[in-house]
């Protein structure tokens, strides 16, 4: 079941929907949920799945909704270095701390950090930020884990960790500098619920980056290439916190743009995974 959260050209209230067709969302906030953590508990899923299959529906034309980040209450983290591109790129970016990416790949625990407060998540469609005072702006596009109050693995989202990875390497100090930032994380446009691993691991992940509508930049990986298992990710997340309304995780990078690439504002990029969708956001100096 794919679920999104909207707003119509009538009203500019947040709503819960869910995909029915190549045109049309559920709306399932007439039907009693309004907010995106109680989509996670108890036989929320199956009631869903019943209200989307009602002929009573009320739906909405996509043409005639905004979608919005699919998250309201839900804090956004980030795990890091869980590919072996992104160990080598962290490593390349570095000037006097590469083996710190080469250590914390190999150890037990991950690197987690944090990314966003979920009011400051950039909406498809919305415009991705890129540091005024960095020189070496990616995008990085992630898996992103969607867990309910008690940790559980209720679903999945895409992600665009923004980086500014000159901050990054002058000094890993610098990492939330470099990570958190006016619209530094975009999520959607759609949430996965009830998918397996397994399954989530078949699945591709890509970007293409546009500058005056040609491509400079595309790249691809799968899923099954992250090294830690979510359950593995989301147990960290968890330990000592807690999460009343549950959280978001994203999972690392796999694709990484080449040394010479930056983003420049005005540019496009869109993330696709191969059971969700595509996450389209255009860039911003901030």
């Amino acid at each position: 079941m794919r679920i999104c959260r909207f707003h119509t050209t009538t009203d500019s209230s947040p709503r819960l929907g869910a995909f029915r067709t190549q045109e049309t969302v559920v709306d399932l906030s007439l039907m009693g949920w309004h907010e995106v953590a109680g989509l996670f508990e108890g036989q929320a899923q199956e009631a869903i799945q019943s209200a989307w299959e009602a002929p009573e529906a009320v739906t909405h034309a996509l043409k005639d909704i905004t979608l919005l980040a699919p998250v309201d209450h839900q804090e956004v983290w980030a795990a890091g270095v869980t590919y072996l591109r992104s160990k080598t790129a962290r490593m390349e970016e570095s000037d006097f701390s590469a083996s710190a990416y080469d250590r914390v790949y190999e150890a037990p625990r991950p690197e987690i950090f944090f990314k966003s407060l979920p009011q400051k998540v950039v909406a498809p469609g919305d415009a991705v930020g890129i540091r005024k005072d960095a020189h070496w702006n990616v995008p990085e596009p992630e898996l992103a884990l969607v867990m309910n109050a008690s940790g559980a693995i209720v679903g999945v989202t895409i992600g665009n960790d923004m980086s500014s990875r000159d901050i990054e390497g002058e000094n890993l100090l610098y990492l939330p500098q470099a990570k958190t930032y006016d619209r530094s994380c975009s999520l959607g446009p759609w949430m996965v619920l009830g998918v397996d691993e397994t399954t989530v691991r078949n699945w591709t992940i890509g970007v293409h980056i546009f500058r005056n509508e040609q491509s400079v930049f595309s790249g691809e990986t799968s899923i099954s290439q992250i090294k830690r298992s979510f359950d593995d990710l989301a147990g960290y997340l968890f330990r000592s916190q807690c999460f009343p309304h549950g959280a978001v995780l994203m999972t690392g990078t796999g694709v990484v743009p080449n040394d010479d690439f930056t983003l420049e504002e005005g540019d496009r990029v869109d993330i696709h995974v191969s059971g969700i969708g595509t996450l389209s956001n255009s860039v911003v100096r901030v």
